[in-house]
């Protein structure tokens, strides 16, 4: 049997209540609610830090947060299946698309041209996947809080550690992807 070694994921594994949890990201745990999404927990982590003396910047680069609009907001995805993984989020907490007000689904179409404009100005990919999973069945890791997956894609990304080992290999932090990202869409404006 092979064996991954990934001793960061035992704090998480060995909790149930603690900030990582509830998704509040590393450098915003001063944050210590829990409103039972790990997105809506994000946005209040990222607001009350900013309140609380930090950097707009600091807060949004611990959250992943990459940009926001007035019904939606764009964040990296803390798993990706690729770098450039994102995800577009409205701030309303609804578990279907069809319940999102028309101003809000517009946005968040928009959002995706602009998405697709950023990632191919970061990362010159060969193609991109764009998705929506509602409901658990349908496959929603987060199954109360609609979003759309954004992410590059490139002609042979799946190599045979992906196949053979069912293990994706990153070739760039979560850090370095905020700046791309963030430096991608602030060109776009």
């Amino acid at each position: 049997m092979d064996q991954l070694w990934t001793p960061w994921r035992f704090a998480y594994v060995t909790s149930a209540e603690t900030a990582a949890r509830a998704g509040v990201p590393k450098g915003l745990e001063s944050w210590r609610g829990d409103l039972g999404c790990v997105f809506c927990n994000l946005i209040a982590a990222i607001d009350y830090a900013i309140k609380n003396g930090m950097s707009a910047e600091q807060a949004e680069s611990a959250g992943g947060l990459v940009l926001r609009a007035q019904h939606n907001f764009i964040c990296l995805n803390a798993f990706p299946y690729t770098s450039g993984h994102v995800m577009i989020v409205p701030y309303a907490h609804l578990d279907r698309f069809a319940g999102l007000p028309a101003d809000a689904a517009h946005e968040m179409t928009a959002l995706a041209q602009r998405t697709e404009r950023a990632l191919d100005r970061a990362y010159a990919p060969h193609g991109f996947n764009f998705g929506m999973n509602v409901g658990q069945s349908a496959g929603a890791g987060v199954a109360g809080h609609i979003h759309l997956h954004a992410m590059p894609r490139w002609v042979g990304d799946t190599s045979f550690i992906t196949t053979v080992a069912e293990t994706r290999v990153l070739p760039e932090d979560l850090e370095t992807t905020w700046q791309r990202l963030r430096a991608a869409f602030a060109e776009l404006k």
